[in-house]
């Protein structure tokens, strides 16, 4: 099946970061570019710079927390291309109000977060699968990260959502698969993009805990950051690197994008300390003889 050429595919957080260099790149290849984003003036810069590229283009003011703005996305990229083959839940958030220590997370960081990372890539599968499937079928990358992978220390709703997502997207392939549908999770390491700064754009109904520790222009500088996490962006990969990575992983049908082979350790842990886990259950007195079949997919249909 033709991933690429002639088809349109809708990308949330599409005006900058990840998401951007992904429309980029994928647009390159012929694709119709439907970009989503909550800042207008991004968004506007984002259009311009890819129709400057001679990429087709449409460019939409959307919040992923609400259904109905799925809704009117769909609906507008419907009227203008006519069908939707690729599918790019890229928006996301990070920053302080998605890490730190348990005590210091209030419920509307978790809130936040959660509205944001888990339930609008909930939302945007729940709105446009319905038009791949219609359209013959295509590919989903849903953008988890290296947290989708193993757990953290401090990470928080970052985590939880991260791991949700990496979940869910490995059930989703199993469950789009005969409708010709590729679903992959996006699991990169430290990518150079404002993530940690998301803060900036947090709304007012989720409380100013967490924005006023934004003190100045400077402090919403990547370049300029001073703190750990800021220089770990800072120095990541290049967004145009992991975008080409998106693509190879594409054609190559993997259920998982990896940009850092390098962190194969991290998983390879976690699966150690799984399988170590299990070793004592089969040697435990309690429920070492409880044996079943494995979970038929089918029963869940």
């Amino acid at each position: 099946m033709e991933l690429f050429s002639g088809k349109t595919v809708v990308i949330s957080g599409g005006a900058e970061g990840i998401g951007f260099a992904v429309a980029q790149a994928v647009g390159r290849e012929g694709m119709n570019i439907v970009i989503t984003d909550i800042s207008t003036e991004t968004l506007a810069h984002a259009q311009a710079k890819l129709s400057d590229q001679g990429i087709t283009v449409l460019a939409l003011t959307a919040d992923v927390r609400k259904e109905a703005d799925w809704q009117s996305v769909v609906e507008a990229t419907i009227a203008r291309f006519g069908a939707i083959h690729g599918l790019m839940n890229n928006a996301g958030v990070g920053g302080g109000g998605s890490s730190g220590p348990i005590e210091e997370h209030s419920a509307e960081d978790w809130r936040w977060t959660i509205d944001v990372n888990l339930m609008g890539v909930v939302f945007g599968m729940k709105t446009v699968v319905p038009h791949i499937k219609a359209a013959g079928g295509g590919w989903i990358v849903n953008v988890a990260s290296m947290a989708g992978m193993s757990g953290f220390p401090f990470g928080g709703a970052y985590n939880a959502t991260k791991l949700a997502v990496a979940g869910l997207s490995e059930g989703w392939a199993m469950e789009l698969a005969p409708f010709g549908i590729q679903v992959a999770a996006l699991c990169p390491a430290f990518v150079k993009t404002r993530i940690h700064l998301s803060d900036r754009v947090r709304p007012e109904d989720y409380g100013d805990a967490q924005r006023t520790l934004l003190l100045s222009e400077e402090d919403l500088d990547p370049e300029t950051a001073s703190t750990g996490i800021a220089n770990a962006v800072k120095n990541g990969i290049d967004p145009d690197v992991l975008a080409l990575r998106v693509i190879e992983s594409l054609q190559a049908g993997d259920i998982y994008i990896f940009t850092h082979p390098s962190y194969s350790g991290v998983s390879k842990q976690r699966y150690s300390m799984i399988d170590h886990c299990f070793d004592n259950a089969a040697n435990s007195p309690i429920v070492g003889n409880i044996e079943s079949a494995p979970l038929d997919p089918d029963l869940f249909k």
